[in-house]
């Protein structure tokens, strides 16, 4: 949220300076707070255990958010009851019409497939042109992420030749960007994908901005300098158990899977995994809802589809 202090105080120039929201009396007196509409398009298998452990990102915030979920097609989930789907998820047909603050795509298990042989590849190009006129600030997570930079910004993926499976550090390479309000220098963060976007490719688009990567996961945090993209490549919102319940998934389905790395205490699979990454990942969910949902998106909803900067701060990178 916010800092609310005097139009005239001296550290007001200051912390702007810094990229830290400050909001001045004048401003404050005149600002109107609503629920934030939030969509989530959950491309995971396990859709039930995906949705806990969003939602419980997006908990951590003072901010209110009402939270719909959306389904890529009307076929039924393997893993997810059918009731289940049917009960609480819509099409897009049903919000097609309707605006949204921010918006979060998951990733899926499909980096070693082709764009192009993916069966709902026209539908999610269609859901992510539709963003650009009726989300503010949309969260890519993962697979999401290759797809969208693939689709908006036409920079491929590479395949990977083995899976990165595991948690890493990270490093911030531009520290005053607010999505990384509150990180440390350095961090971990886990990742589990067969493909990346190469950051060399990255680097040559002129409205990207790279805030965080790690010597081997490659890049890990980027986004639009406008802040109508965020893209994140691994997985802050893992339970302790999830690189573990992959890792099982593989070996039971004869999948020549190699220990995640630097999860495991001794890389021993028998031991508890060390939780190393919640806070920074935590902080990642909140800073986006606040930085790129809340500080973005007008009060009025129809405006949204227009970037709105936040006062006082002349770009969001």
């Amino acid at each position: 949220m916010p800092l609310n202090i005097p139009d005239d105080l001296p550290a007001f120039e200051v912390l702007n300076r810094e990229n830290i929201f400050c909001m001045a009396d004048s401003t404050a007196s005149h600002q109107d707070i609503r629920p934030i509409r939030v969509l989530l398009l959950n491309l995971m298998p396990k859709k039930i255990e995906t949705e806990i452990h969003i939602l419980r990102m997006l908990s951590n915030s003072p901010l209110q958010v009402d939270v719909d979920l959306l389904r890529i097609n009307d076929r039924p989930s393997k893993h997810t009851p059918i009731e289940h789907m049917d009960t609480f998820y819509k099409s897009f047909s049903q919000v097609r019409d309707k605006k949204y603050d921010g918006m979060i795509i998951t990733g899926a298990p499909l980096g070693q497939v082709a764009f192009s042989d993916v069966s709902f590849w026209d539908e999610m190009t269609e859901i992510m042109d539709w963003t650009v006129t009726n989300v503010t600030s949309v969260l890519f997570l993962c697979w999401a992420v290759q797809a969208a930079m693939y689709h908006l910004y036409g920079v491929k993926k590479r395949v990977l030749p083995k899976k990165i499976s595991g948690v890493y550090l990270h490093r911030l390479v531009n520290p005053l960007s607010p999505i990384v309000r509150g990180f440390d220098d350095v961090f971990d963060a886990p990742h589990s994908r067969y493909a990346e976007v190469p950051i060399d490719d990255l680097r040559k688009l002129p409205d990207i901005d790279i805030i965080a990567d790690s010597e081997i996961a490659g890049a890990y945090v980027w986004a639009n300098r406008n802040g109508r993209h965020l893209f994140v490549t691994g997985h802050s919102e893992y339970e302790p158990d999830c690189l573990k319940d992959e890792y099982e998934r593989d070996l039971e389905a004869g999948v020549d899977s190699e220990i995640p790395e630097n999860y495991f205490p001794d890389d021993n699979p028998a031991k508890d995994p060390i939780v190393t990454w919640k806070s920074h990942g935590n902080l990642l969910f909140s800073n986006w809802l606040n930085y790129f949902v809340y500080q973005l998106s007008p009060f009025n909803l129809e405006e949204i589809g227009h970037v709105r900067r936040r006062p006082g701060i002349n770009a969001i990178g």
